[in-house]
């Protein structure tokens, strides 16, 4: 029986013993390993169920699955090999526990300072255990407001049923602050239920009931519509505030508790620490956060909020541009998360959220690329990509979560960032200026310039409901998505040579499934086959550079060597000038002008690569002469190369070229060991 995919999983990471610890986020599986460089990132980027494989700084890797990475988790943990092993590390304190592991995709900007580092990764891992509950809250507040909008339910905040409703999704917001506190611990390597008990203390009834006591002093905050109260504590002031779905305090509080926990733990005899160290805590943090910790953090809150609130208000096309041209770096690098703290805390100062409509934009044009790469992998038959596309897209229209497109396809194929981020520009534009010209009414009567909502949202399909002036966002995402999918279909997310790759995989397939139709009797098929062969007049390829030619062996390209790319051959240029080795359509021409793809009208598809690895020279010395669909005569100028520059930049001039749909005939026969001029015969074609 084949090994199941939580085993080939850890075989090609190298085996359990190399495992130091394994945790998961919504999407990939994050190994810290004891030598990254036992990994098969080959086998892991080919494994059915698996989107793709990301090593990190340091022994860090990360395995990407997509929405079902929690049952692969699972599965790994309950490998008899894996007992003891990856999933757990011992605390201070000798309890078992899931171990945090900080690798994160990372910029070369990122490491180079190792507090700023360290701080992005505690913001991180403090919120994305809970994306899960913040998800499923998201879609029950937009499921609510569509049928609300549709008249389906009153919008009736009085009666039980709509309590009760309301009351399923509005939990998991009053009580993140304590889910906060908890995942900050955690990551502090401080007793995490320590920490969800002292931010506990500041959310009970008898706490909160202190604003309501005669002693306490309350003044009412018209422009953040919050109440500010000072209770007097055993002749101290205390100041009072609203602390649910407020995320700073916890964050702070969490930094505070570990410096006070792991100072204890230093003076208390360890036979007596399971008692005194909560104890201690307890009284020290609990103290130091309702008088000291508690008002910094809101402060801290109100005031960014305020901060970009005047932004969005006094600069809102900016705003509105940059927020969708920022997150598809920021969230590859995990860097997003602190942008979503901001999010859930102006919804808790401000009664409302002005920035996820912007990002609503970016999620939408990165979901337009998916359905773009989707649109090509069905047209190109490739069926890989198109089981991956269809996951990606799905995740991303029903869910709003963008990294199995990311991980999965765009960050593979590195043009999509290019058309991706024109869909993210031109949709940033288009919400900036309709969300001036018709701006939003808060439910407290404030205008605002730009899309606003009361509610923390996944944003997708599901949720566009809960934007108010809904058509505004929806009309700025649907450009966003049309363009990135346009610009993929018609320029392609691939190289030239990726593409060629799928292309001949593809044509192999078909070839190898023609003696199944054949063996059914198919006469129309075969009179038609015979038909098509009569009329082909293809049956040679010209050198399309005077040189000497030598066999695909020789040019020390791994690739074109192995005959992916079908059969052919390598010329040394003699001469600058480049033509069309064939009749017919240009399929590709490259933008760096290192490459190019030509189908004859009797389909011979023929691959023309001009040096080795010159696609990083980006177009510097290639003077192209073609477009793309444009027809050819064998003869014609396709480039103009200075291979003196080539030379000068490190790379090879040999320049490549193969018969892509080689399986398609009887022999693509090279002719190598001779000198030829450009024009002249160098490959036959036997039907």
């Amino acid at each position: 029986m084949a090994d199941s995919l939580a085993s080939q999983i850890i075989t090609a990471i190298g085996g359990p013993e190399n495992v130091r610890s394994l945790t998961h986020c919504a999407t990939r599986l994050r190994f810290e390993l004891v030598d990254a460089s036992k990994v098969d990132q080959n086998s892991l980027e080919h494994m059915q169920g698996v989107l793709g494989a990301v090593p990190q700084s340091g022994d860090r890797f990360q395995v990407v699955i997509g929405g079902g990475v929690a049952t692969v988790y699972e599965n790994i943990m309950h490998l008899p090999e894996m007992a003891g092993v990856g999933g757990a590390s011992a605390s201070d304190d000798g309890q078992k526990s899931n171990a945090d592991v900080k690798a994160e995709a990372r910029s070369k900007a990122r490491g180079k300072v190792a507090w700023l580092d360290s701080f992005f990764e505690y913001l991180s891992d403090s919120f994305r255990p809970i994306l899960g509950v913040l998800l499923g809250a998201s879609i029950i507040i937009a499921l609510v407001n569509l049928l609300i909008s549709l008249n389906v339910i009153p919008n009736d905040e009085v009666s039980a049923g709509w309590v009760f409703v309301k009351a399923i999704w509005k939990g998991v917001f009053y009580f993140l602050p304590i889910m906060v506190a908890y995942n900050a611990s955690k990551k502090l390597k401080v007793d995490p239920w320590l920490g969800g008990a002292i931010m506990a203390m500041l959310m009970t009834p008898q706490f909160t009931g202190l604003m309501d006591a005669k002693t306490t002093t309350c003044v009412e905050n018209a422009a953040l519509g919050t109440k500010s109260c000072m209770a007097n504590i055993f002749g101290l002031p205390m100041a009072l505030s609203d602390y649910s779905g407020n995320v700073f305090v916890p964050l702070l509080m969490a930094a505070v508790l570990a410096l006070v926990y792991h100072g204890l733990k230093r003076i208390i005899p360890e036979s007596v620490q399971l008692v005194f160290v909560p104890f201690f805590c307890m009284i020290i943090v609990g103290a130091l956060t309702a008088f000291i910790i508690g008002p910094i953090g809101v402060w801290v809150g109100n005031g960014l909020g305020v901060g970009l609130a005047w932004m969005n208000t006094h600069a809102p096309f900016i705003f509105a541009i940059i927020i969708p041209m920022l997150y598809p770096f920021l969230v590859p690098l995990g860097l997003h998360w602190p942008l979503n703290a901001l999010m859930l805390m102006n919804i808790q100062t401000l009664g409302y959220d002005f920035i996820q409509g912007p990002m609503g934009v970016w999620n939408f044009a990165c979901f337009g690329a998916t359905a773009g790469v989707l649109f090509l992998a069905v047209r190109d038959k490739d069926k890989d990509m198109r089981q991956t596309a269809l996951g990606a897209l799905a995740a991303g229209l029903l869910g709003g979560v963008s990294e199995p497109s990311l991980y999965g396809i765009h960050l593979r194929y590195k043009l999509i960032y290019k058309r991706m981020l024109v869909g993210c520009g031109l949709g940033g534009v288009v919400i900036a200026i309709l969300g001036w010209l018709f701006p939003s009414v808060t439910a407290a009567g404030q205008t605002v310039h730009g899309v606003t909502t009361t509610a923390f949202a996944f944003t997708s399909l599901l949720t566009i409901p809960v934007f108010n002036q809904m058509w505004v966002y929806a009309v700025s995402i649907a450009v966003s998505f049309l363009t990135s999918f346009l610009l993929i279909i018609t320029f392609d997310y691939r190289t030239p040579e990726q593409k060629a790759e799928v292309l001949a995989r593809t044509s192999a397939n078909q070839k190898t499934a023609v003696p199944s139709v054949e063996a059914k009797g198919a006469a129309p098929a075969a009179a038609t086959a015979t038909a098509t062969v009569a009329a082909t007049t293809t049956t040679v390829v010209n050198a399309p550079v005077a040189g000497h030619v030598i066999s695909l062996d020789e040019t020390g390209d791994p690739v074109f060597a192995s005959r992916a790319l079908g059969e052919g051959v390598g010329i040394q240029p003699a001469d600058s000038t480049v033509v069309a080795p064939v009749s017919g359509v240009l399929q590709t021409v490259a933008e760096t002008g290192h490459a190019f793809g030509i189908k004859t009208d009797d389909g011979v598809e023929v691959l023309v690569h001009v040096g080795i690895d010159t696609v990083k020279m980006n177009g510097e010395g290639f003077d192209v002469k073609v477009k793309a669909n444009e027809h050819v005569n064998a003869g014609d100028n396709l480039v103009v190369v200075d291979f003196d520059k080539v030379k000068e930049a490190g790379y090879s001039t040999t320049t490549l070229m193969t018969v892509l749909n080689t399986v398609a005939f009887a022999s693509v026969t090279p002719k190598t060991g001779v000198d030829v001029k450009a024009g002249e015969s160098v490959i036959d074609i036997q039907r």
